[in-house]
């Protein structure tokens, strides 16, 4: 929802056009390191590293960019305010199954591999983004779906579901970035085609994440 008296001028389709269109590129990238640099996906394998790759596949699509377009779907989806709010609230439970199944991941390939859990910057932040994730489904649920709150009480409350929505998702992106530069040096990544890969990647997903940011407080194009 736009502020009032937003001055931006523009409304929020220009930009979610181009946060779907940066949805697909960073899509294709990933699918481009993960199968033809990395080797493939896999859930069981005697190669661990195909089961590691699972994890930014399940953390990026799954997780990041599908949580972007539920927060986008206020200002993308047509029809009435509930068929939005049940866009909305099926996006986000499809993200946090696949951030949850994606941590889930990482720490199997850990315990294949015999490596050491919750030692990184990246592995702090994003298991606190996945759990505070959780607590905001939860609470938009009982809050704002079933068995919903009184009006009032939801219009106090809207305000600091949009703020610690958009923190959480924040936080989601620098997890991300977090990730692919510990997987940047943990491959010794050198001047590549894969390093270049991975580099656009994580300026594509900021360029998403400013984006969708942009959206929320824009009004609606129709």
């Amino acid at each position: 929802m736009a502020a009032k008296g937003s001055n931006f001028l523009i409304t929020a389709t220009p930009v979610t056009l181009f946060a779907h269109l940066l949805l697909i590129a960073v899509t294709t990238l990933l699918l481009v390191w993960l199968l033809h640099f990395q080797g493939g996906l896999a859930f069981k394998s005697d190669n661990h590293d195909k089961i590691f790759n699972l994890h930014p596949l399940l953390m990026i699509i799954g997780f990041i960019l599908i949580a972007g377009e539920a927060i986008m779907s206020y200002k993308t989806v047509p029809g009435t305010r509930r068929t939005r709010k049940r866009v909305h609230l099926i996006l986000h439970s499809i993200a946090l199954a696949a951030g949850i199944f994606g941590v889930y991941i990482a720490f199997r390939y850990h315990d294949k591999e015999s490596k050491p859990d919750m030692y990184t910057l990246h592995s702090w932040l994003g298991l606190s983004t996945i759990c505070l994730f959780g607590l905001q489904w939860v609470f938009g649920f009982f809050s704002f779906w079933f068995p919903r709150a009184e009006m009032p009480t939801r219009g106090r409350l809207m305000p600091w579901h949009w703020f610690v929505g958009m923190v959480i998702f924040l936080m989601a992106i620098l997890t991300a970035e977090t990730g692919l530069v510990w997987r940047f040096y943990d491959l010794e990544l050198q001047r590549s085609q894969e390093a270049l890969i991975v580099n656009f990647t994580g300026l594509l997903i900021l360029l998403f994440a400013i984006a969708v940011s942009l959206s929320v407080v824009l009004p609606r194009g129709y």
